[in-house]
């Protein structure tokens, strides 16, 4: 593989690395996407009975195994000297990238979240699963924020 084409391949590398992070949705209960904004929310009131410090999975987009194919791929064909070994070398190190890479983009994206039960003033229980980006607490007024698309949310 020549220099040339080293180049090209790490700046695909790079740029899709950027653009992953624009793929990453947030779990918070302050975070809106942009169809949220703007649009009406049905809020339902009542105190919070309990909160449960939660994991909430990292992302499994495919993204993370790409980037490390690329680069496992390109950092693997420098183990050969001849055609066929930095073929196989690539292949190696495309393999092994994509499943650190994988592994990588689920550890990165990984959160604490909050497991947050709520006894509406209707006397329903709901609990809802968001991130851990404000701190709710038992016996608390709070607000639960439904949107149009099904999205819900805990708020003070």
């Amino acid at each position: 593989m020549n220099s040339l084409n080293t180049g090209r391949l790490m700046l695909v590398a790079v740029l899709v690395a950027g653009l992953a992070g624009g793929c990453v949705s947030s779990p918070s209960g302050s975070a809106y996407t942009r169809s949220e904004a703007r649009t009406a929310q049905n809020v339902q009131l009542g105190t919070v009975v309990s909160v449960r410090d939660v994991q909430i999975e990292g992302t499994k987009s495919n993204i993370g195994t790409g980037v490390g194919a690329v680069a496992g791929g390109i950092g693997g064909s420098y183990l050969g000297k001849s055609t066929r070994s930095t073929a196989l070398g690539a292949l190696g190190g495309a393999v092994a990238g994509g499943l650190l890479g994988s592994m990588a983009e689920e550890g990165l994206t990984k959160r604490a979240g909050l497991q947050i039960t709520v006894r509406l003033d209707n006397g329903q229980m709901t609990s809802i699963t968001q991130g851990a980006d404000e701190p709710f607490a038992a016996g608390e007024r709070v607000q639960i924020l439904t949107s149009p698309d099904g999205t819900t949310r805990v708020s003070h």
